[in-house]
């Protein structure tokens, strides 16, 4: 089925998970001053529920990831506010927003970022070390399907499979909010299906809240709802009568 577009109004009365677990208010961010200054984003508003796969689609330089920068607390908007649980993030120091990433945000990024001289499983458990109910680094490994392959170093592992690593990483410290900045850029298609695959099971059994941001515009079809943003703003936002799952996808 097509997708189904949602006017703003539409997004707000469409309240099935409760309150929103993040939400944008009238979110702006710009950098530098004068003739130099650059806006990144203006007048964005996005709630994110509880237990949703939400992909942010658009261009390079559209604002994707300046969004899930703010939203993920590595960077602070220059207007408007960002919610978490209903509490507004700007509220604390540096080190509250630090607190915020240890305790509620994990982060997928294209390059994997693991460190060569540990195994898979040690590289998981660099998180479970400063997380306050961390789940075991084999418990992340087998949730990603790598059980197997838990002593292994980076250098032993495909592409994908550091990716998978990398989630689990993420997982390990089970946040409630899950950030994939283009987590299938580096990978080539099969591979990227499973990369997928792996963020919808973790979404599906853990019930952590997901953003995926791409360019890939058929990613989205695995999506509860697709948020495209073009030129700092939020364009369009769109559901998914039906979430494909990532095997389905074709691109």
């Amino acid at each position: 089925m097509e997708p189904r577009t949602e006017t703003a109004s539409a997004v707000q009365a469409d309240d099935r998970s409760g309150a929103p677990l993040i939400a944008a208010r009238d979110l702006g961010r710009a950098y530098g001053e004068g003739a130099a200054r650059v806006v990144a984003l203006e007048h964005v508003d996005l709630d994110v529920r509880r237990g949703e796969i939400v992909v942010l689609l658009g261009p390079s330089g559209s604002g994707k990831s300046t969004l899930l920068n703010i939203l993920g607390g590595l960077d602070r908007p220059s207007s408007g506010q960002v919610l978490f649980d209903g509490r507004p993030l700007d509220a604390g120091d540096d080190a509250a927003l630090t607190v915020y990433r240890r305790r509620h945000v994990g982060f997928v990024f294209q390059f994997y970022n693991l460190i060569p001289s540990l195994t898979a499983r040690e590289n998981v458990a660099l998180v479970t070390d400063i997380a306050d109910a961390p789940m075991p680094a084999g418990d992340a490994l087998a949730l990603v399907g790598l059980a197997n392959r838990a002593d292994h170093f980076p250098a032993q592992l495909s592409g994908g499979e550091q990716q998978r690593v990398a989630v689990a990483r993420a997982i390990a410290k089970r946040p409630a909010l899950l950030l994939c900045d283009e987590p299938t850029g580096a990978l080539d298609f099969e591979t990227g299906k499973l990369v997928l695959e792996v963020i919808a099971r973790v979404n599906r059994e853990t019930g952590t809240t997901v953003l995926v941001i791409t360019h890939n515009e058929a990613i989205a079809g695995m999506a509860d709802r697709v948020v495209r943003l073009g030129g700092g703003r939020v364009q369009e936002v769109l559901r998914n009568e039906r979430r494909r799952e990532a095997a389905e996808l074709r691109w």
